[in-house]
């Protein structure tokens, strides 16, 4: 795989250098093949990752066979992303002059988040963006679509989740395939769109009836091409796995089983894959044991089990179901630290002073017995509240969590002191009843045992990605790269509309500047505004080979280690860990394949992060859509959390966000001003801006679209949701 990786590597790489040249004349595959002087016997291999190249947009084949880059023609590659009302926009993968405008009428056949070649009409001009006109489908994204049945005469029709898709599926009467009205489906797409014609396709799964509880989540599930079920042979060798730990096993281990070792996680959780220790040393400095599932004793490399965690990459939460990485009796059971039972885990111990500095460190394999499953709620109700009746019912590590808590506290100052950035956004919890009907919608709770825990994760992270860094070793680190400095400028001209100075040098931005700012808004009515424009300054962090740093928690080194169960990058830095554990080394050969494995790693485990958060938004977007549908008429006071040129979104305390739309604004003409996230009466000068505290009337829902209607009201009432 390695060799084969290297050798297309250099073929597009010496493919690209020609093509690039700025003497380059558009050349046939017979013309590039004799200017590079490849061998005969290495043509065929040669002329496929031509192919390869072109049909992933790299290279672009005109009508007379000759092959170009695509700016060097006015081609720009990218997604197309579209809007409901049939335009859309192209995400250049390279081109950094920014988005393309593609009109309604300029799609030719191309569908919501395909791949597609875009010939620029228009440059940008100012405040104008590019347009253009799609002239190539690269890769097509929705062979499959989720939607809603509709059953005509003789035929009958899909109406997509996905608004976005700007076309129903036409359904042939042979394709029907029993499907009934009313009845949520999954149809194959056999004939793609044409100018003023629609797709065409056939039923090949029946959801449910689209109101039955469960059918909306599953209908989300479906459409972002994941499953519940695991494929057979993966089923097969979770099935295979022994639940008896091997006695040779047990004697290669450090044993710890008599130790104080716990879990805290929340109420609901079964997949535990982190447990705790915390003992104060003679010399003053504390022990804290960070104790990891060893999945990866579990899971070999490149078993059925692992394929399939990869292509994964991580688990999803959604309010009331999980989409496991792992099987469950994987990621429920054997690999799960439950309470008082026998676990094989990788452990790290960490030595650290009083400073909060660790000042030595030790990584090991292990074998634990949790001597308690903690939630959450008890713990931070033993430390904040010191609720005698828990106290003694778990007066056997009352001390221990005493311990746990002054030295999360240590460790938090710590990193405090070197400017970490501490996000406090309120995030929702939503109840469902037994037909997945939301009863209520609060704020969760973040509380002093979850910062326990946090602290301790995030030490034992870096102190592995340290570790590891120095070894020069192939890896998976989590990098979190400093900000684009332009957009740190906007985010200095919005914050001082607040009257809020970022201090510093206007071609750089330090984490502990942005850490002052935080700690400026906390508690005041922006602060949640400020924080979200903030984050979205910020770059995403994502998995890399490489260490780059974590800029938000001002860490040189860090990586994600402490969640083999529901995160691919954990269980292959396991993997590595332990090799180099049990050989002290690895051989030039192995951390070659290695290099390789980890950049495919990071790159899917990136790309899975992404669509989890996607997914899980969705849900949560549905549900509260779905909630607000029953508090219609209702009003409330929330804060302006977003201004657009079309309304003003108003957030409300139990962080459900609806939208007044201009048009419903009817006592002046309002200007938008960009700069200042303001919207201002021409006449009256009234002032909409973000932060500002406002009351609201809910005036209409629409669920299929996620959408919450408000109007502005007179302060006259507040009900409670």
């Amino acid at each position: 795989m390695d060799i084969k990786t290297d050798i297309k590597m250099e073929i597009n790489k010496s493919i690209i250098e020609v093509l690039s040249n700025k003497d380059y004349s558009p050349m046939t595959d017979e013309a590039i093949l004799k200017h590079l002087s490849v061998e005969r016997s290495k043509t065929g291999v040669f002329l496929k990752q031509l192919d390869e190249m072109e049909n992933d947009g790299i290279i672009f084949k005109t009508k007379k066979k000759k092959y170009v880059l695509p700016n060097r023609i006015n081609l720009v590659v990218g997604i197309l992303k579209m809007h409901r009302k049939g335009f859309g926009f192209v995400l250049p993968e390279s081109d950094s002059k920014g988005d393309v405008y593609i009109a309604s009428g300029e799609m030719n056949g191309a569908m919501n988040n395909d791949k597609v070649a875009v010939r620029l009409l228009y440059e940008k001009e100012g405040d104008k963006k590019r347009e253009g006109e799609i002239i190539k489908v690269i890769k097509r994204e929705n062979y499959e679509v989720v939607g809603n049945f509709e059953n005509g005469n003789n035929f009958g029709f899909v109406v997509p989740n996905d608004s976005k898709l700007g076309t129903d599926i036409f359904i042939s009467q042979e394709g029907i395939n029993g499907a009934k009205t009313g009845d949520k489906v999954v149809a194959q797409i056999l004939v793609w769109p044409e100018k003023r014609r629609s797709p065409e396709g056939k039923i090949i799964e029946i959801l449910g009836k689209k109101d039955e509880a469960g059918t909306d989540i599953a209908g989300i599930i479906r459409q972002h091409k994941l499953s519940e079920v695991f494929p057979l042979k993966v089923r097969e060798e979770a099935d295979r796995i022994p639940l008896e730990i091997p006695q040779e096993e047990i004697e290669k281990r450090a044993d710890y089983r008599d130790k104080s070792i716990i879990t805290i996680d929340g109420a609901d959780a079964k997949d535990l894959d982190d447990a705790v220790s915390v003992e104060k040393l003679n010399n003053g400095n504390y022990l804290l044991g960070v104790h990891i599932a060893d999945v990866s004793f579990y899971v070999k490399e490149n078993g059925e089990l692992d394929k399939e965690a990869l292509k994964r990459g991580c688990s999803v939460y959604l309010i009331n179901k999980v989409l496991p990485m792992l099987p469950e009796n994987l990621s429920n059971g054997v690999c799960s630290l439950n309470p008082r039972t026998d676990r094989l885990t990788l452990s790290i111990e960490m030595e650290i002073d009083p400073s909060g500095k660790v000042v030595a460190h030790n990584i090991f394999n292990s074998i634990i017995n949790s001597k308690e499953r903690m939630t959450y709620t008890d713990v931070s109700d033993i430390l904040e509240d010191k609720d005698e009746e828990l106290i003694k019912k778990y007066e056997g590590i009352y001390q221990d969590l005493l311990r746990m808590h002054e030295l999360a506290k240590i460790l938090n100052k710590h990193r405090d002191e070197r400017g970490s950035i501490d996000f406090d956004f309120d995030e929702a919890f939503i109840h469902l009843n037994e037909k997945g009907i939301p009863t209520k919608v609060e704020t969760a709770e973040r509380r002093t045992a979850n910062r326990i825990i946090e602290e301790f994760m995030l030490k034992a992270n870096e102190t592995i990605a340290e570790h590891f860094h120095w070894m020069e070793i192939p890896f998976v680190y989590r990098v979190h790269e400093e900000p684009d400095i332009d957009k740190i400028n906007e985010f200095k001209k919005f914050i001082y509309n607040f009257g809020y100075v970022l201090k510093g040098a206007n071609d750089e931005v330090r984490p502990k500047t942005l850490q002052d700012i935080t700690r400026q808004i906390k508690g005041k009515r922006e602060e949640n505004v400020i924080s979200t424009v903030m984050l979205r300054s910020l770059k995403k962090a994502s998995y890399s080979p490489h260490c780059y740093g974590h800029f938000g928690l001002a860490a040189d080194y860090y990586c994600h280690f402490t969640s083999p169960i529901r995160r691919y990058p954990d269980l292959t830095i396991h993997r590595i860990i332990k090799e180099t554990i049990e050989k002290g080394h690895l051989n030039e050969k192995r951390a070659k394949k290695l290099k390789a494995f980890v950049e495919i790693a990071s790159k899917r485990s990136s790309e899975a992060e992404k669509i989890a958060e996607g997914i899980e938004r969705e849900v949560e977007d549905l549900k509260k859509a779905e909630y607000m549908s029953n508090h219609i008429g209702e009003i409330h006071t929330g804060i302006i959390s977003g201004v657009t040129s079309f309304g003003i979104f108003v957030e409300l305390e139990n962080t459900i966000e609806g939208l007044v739309r201009i048009s419903s604004i009817d006592d002046d003409y309002y200007i938008y001003e960009k700069e200042k996230y303001q919207l201002i009466g021409e006449r009256t000068k009234r002032i909409f801006s973000l932060g500002e505290e406002v009351t609201i009337k809910v005036i209409g829902v629409n669920i299929p679209n996620r959408e919450i209607d408000f109007e502005l009201k007179n302060p006259e009432k507040k009900e409670i949701l």
